[in-house]
This record gives structure tokens, sequence and C-alpha cells, in this order.
């Protein structure tokens, strides 16, 4: 008895020290959060561009040049190269996702890119737009035409362009650019070592075009044509030109950032203000303390005493997971807060199950002791069960949702986890420790269920 005790007041101590680091660590509730300790301002909540506002870019892809096979990997490779660039800015939690060429799309491949806090549409597309996109070019066959412009003077000018095509081998296949400099001129230069199969690819390239010139072209303008003297099998090119060490290392930064596997062009940028950020917040917050405060009215309403311990229980589930959210950190989306909502009922689902069987024992014969015992046995089954499909669901549109369900998904999936864990373990102990083994007419309405007297 006294252990249950123990554990129950540690557990309504752990309990009040979430909720305070909750309180502490959040601006919107915090009135001294400017003034406190820096550990406390390192765990704001991460909100969506829903809710946080932010910048709204979409990019036309040019698939052009790619096989139709080829489209839906080069455009997974754009995804992840644009990714990784933005993350390099410290923008939280940004969403990059492709829109396949459809109905919806106009039959273009398009980028679609969300940066949450980046309010700023001009460096949201620096973040993009400087990415280089790289290409190397092979010298056309002689029976190709080449266009010319004649200018003023009627001196007749070859166009570079038309004298190269182009080849499989892009920014895609880079594994790594370096900074390095000529031993002899000390001028700088860029080494490019690509990975397994743009190192294949680059191999038949300087083998089937011994003696010839290989362009190598930065965002559709060539920066050096080599002649190659021999097949190079180790997948090492070199870009040299009129380089300074500073154009040379912004190169390098932007190349090992991601080469851009097909070209793009921006399409429209929207930017969403934090006003309608703010509002959503709001009404995410008012629905949730509704929520809660109703469920809570009818469990001490309808279940009594065991509802009164379940509210307790249910405040514990609240404080641990908002917790969570701070420290992993998860980013809040609307879907997110609808998640995390949807969770609270099931963890609701779970006490409703518990009491129901609790009360069926009880007006068996047996005493309030073996009554909470037999009515937590009898409904773990149907709670594990309900809460492990409810798991694997959320895991289910974690793995194969879009962005938007992803959030959903892994807000309610740690919700079933900690409202599963507050309902089996946090109740129970609660219950017990209150140490009432004796049935008697008031402990028999304590432990009864309705809004009339039993």
């Amino acid at each position: 008895m006294r252990r249950r005790i123990i554990l129950a007041l540690i557990i309504l101590i752990l309990g009040s020290g979430v909720a305070f680091f909750v309180y502490k660590t959040e601006p919107k509730l915090n009135k001294n959060f400017e003034t406190q300790k820096a550990f406390f301002k390192k765990f704001p909540f991460r909100l969506g561009l829903d809710l946080s506002g932010g910048s709204h870019l979409i990019y036309k892809a040019d698939v052009g040049a790619v096989e139709s096979s080829e489209v839906g990997s080069s455009m997974d490779a754009l995804r992840d190269v644009i990714e990784r660039r933005v993350n390099l800015f410290g923008v939280s939690e940004p969403v990059v996702q492709v829109q396949r060429g459809g109905f919806i799309s106009g039959g273009e491949e398009q980028l679609i890119v969300d940066l949450p806090g980046v309010t700023d549409v001009k460096q949201a597309i620096d973040m993009i737009g400087k990415t280089p996109f790289l290409e190397f070019k092979i010298e056309a066959p002689k029976d190709v035409p080449q266009t010319a412009t004649i200018d003023k003077d009627g001196k007749v000018n070859l166009d570079i362009g038309s004298q190269f095509i182009a080849t499989e081998l892009t920014g895609r296949y880079l594994q790594k650019a370096t900074l390095e400099f000529d031993q002899n001129t000390r001028e700088p230069k860029v080494s490019l070592q690509f990975n397994d199969v743009g190192t294949k690819l680059f191999a038949q390239i300087t083998k089937t075009n011994v003696g010839k010139m290989v362009a190598i072209y930065l965002d559709g303008a060539p920066v050096s044509t080599p002649v190659v003297r021999e097949e190079i099998p180790n997948g090492q090119a070199v870009i040299s030109g009129s380089f300074t060490p500073t154009e040379a290392k912004l190169l390098v930064g932007r190349l090992n950032s991601g080469a851009l596997p097909v070209p793009i062009t921006l399409l429209s940028t929207q930017t969403i203000g934090a006003t309608l950020g703010e509002s959503a917040v709001k009404a995410g917050v008012k629905a949730a303390i509704l929520g809660f405060l109703l469920v809570a009215i009818f469990l001490i309403l309808w279940y009594r005493l065991p509802g009164l311990i379940a509210v307790l229980a249910l405040s514990f589930y609240t404080a641990i997971l908002l917790a969570i959210f701070k420290l992993l950190p998860v980013t809040l989306t609307a879907a997110g807060i609808g998640g995390f909502i949807i969770s609270l009922g099931m963890a609701v689902d779970a006490n409703v199950l518990i009491f129901e069987r609790m009360k069926e024992e009880i007006r068996k014969g047996s005493n309030i002791h073996d009554g909470i015992h037999a009515g937590f046995k009898r409904a773990w089954t149907s709670v594990r069960d309900s809460n492990t499909s409810s798991i694997i669901t959320s895991i289910i549109l974690f793995w194969l949702g879009t962005p938007l369900i992803k959030g959903f998904a892994l807000t309610f999936g740690l919700g079933v986890l900690v409202s599963m864990f507050s309902a089996i373990t946090v109740s129970r102990i609660f219950l017990f420790a209150l140490g009432i083994d004796k049935t008697n007419k008031f402990t028999k309405f304590l432990f009864s269920s309705g809004i009339t007297r039993t």
C-alpha cells in the first residue's frame, strides 16, 4: 500500500514538473519567456507553414531531356537535393514534395516547396535558385547541322551550344566537389567525384570520346571544354576556368549542397502571413482545451471517482505528450493538432473500457480492490488490440503518406502510445493508491456510473 502511494506521489511530482517545463518553454504561455534562462528558450513548439506562416513556392521541372522511364527518379533526386539545400539554411522542417504531371499541374512536373518561418520570398528563392545545374555534353557528330548568327559586320559566329549534345551525366550523380589549385599556374579549379553510377557514365563518355572535347555546363552555360586524352575510370573530373578563389569556393559549396539533376523554373510564390497562422493556432488550442474540458466533465459525472482519476491521468498524458513534441522536436501543423486531439479520444476510450469492466465485477459482488484488479485485467486485451491497430495505421500513414498526412500520423501515433501508458499504468496506480477495499453504500456509489444515485 505504501509503495503504491509513493508511486502515485512520484507520478504527481513528475507530471507537475513536465507541465512546468511545457509552461516555461512556451512564449505564448510564459510572459517572462524572454527574461528567463537560455535553457528554456531552446524548446519552443515548432510550427508548420500553416500555423507559423512562411513561403510557398512552386517550381516547374524541365524533364524534356530525361527519358520517360527516368522522370520519376529524377524528380525524387531533385526533391532530395532541394531539401538538402534548404536544410543548410536552418529552416525548421521544410516540406519539399513532387507533384507529378497530371490534371492538377497541367501535365507539368512540379516541385512544391514550403518554408515555415521564411516570409522573405527573395530569401526563399535564393535558397533554391542559387543551386547550380551541372551537366556534361559531348561533341555533336559532324553530320549534325550547327546554328550560327551573322553580326552587323557580316561575320559568321557559330553557336557553341549547337556543337555539343547532352549526355546522361548530370549533377544528379555528383558525390562531392573539392577546391584545388593548379600546381603550375596556381589557378583555382574544382575537382568533382561521382558516385558509382556517375563513375560508370563518365568512364563510358571519356572512353568513346578520346581526342574530343567534353563540355561541362553550369546553369546552361559552358564553363570548361577540356579535350579527353584517355579514358578516366575513377569518376574524377575537373572544372577549370577563369575562377577567382572566392568564386571557386562558392561553386564548391553550392555543388556539395546539391547540383540540380534537372533545371527548374519558378512558377509562383505565396507568402502566408503570421496573422493567419496565429488564428489557426488559437483555433486549434481552443478546440483542444474545450475538448479536454468536455471529456473531463463527462468522466467525472458519469464515472465519479474513477472518472476523476482518469482526468488526472489525462492531464499527465497531455503534459508528457506536449513535452515530447518539444524535445524531439515535432513540427506541429493543423493536421498534427487534429492527430493529438484524436489520440486524446483513444485515451478516454481505454478508460471507459476499464471502468465498465470494473463496474461489472463490483456488481457481481467483488470488493472494490478485486473489482479494480479484475477490471484492468479483463479490459487489457481490448485496449491492447485497439491501440495496436491504431499504431500500425499511423506507421503506414507516416511511411506512405504526404507531408500533411505524416504530420497527422506522427502526433496521432505518439499520442496513442502515451495514452496507452496513462490509461493502463497511471490510472491503475492512482486507483490502488486510494486503498479502498471495503464495499459499502458510499464506496459503491463512488465506483458506480451514471448521473443518478445507484
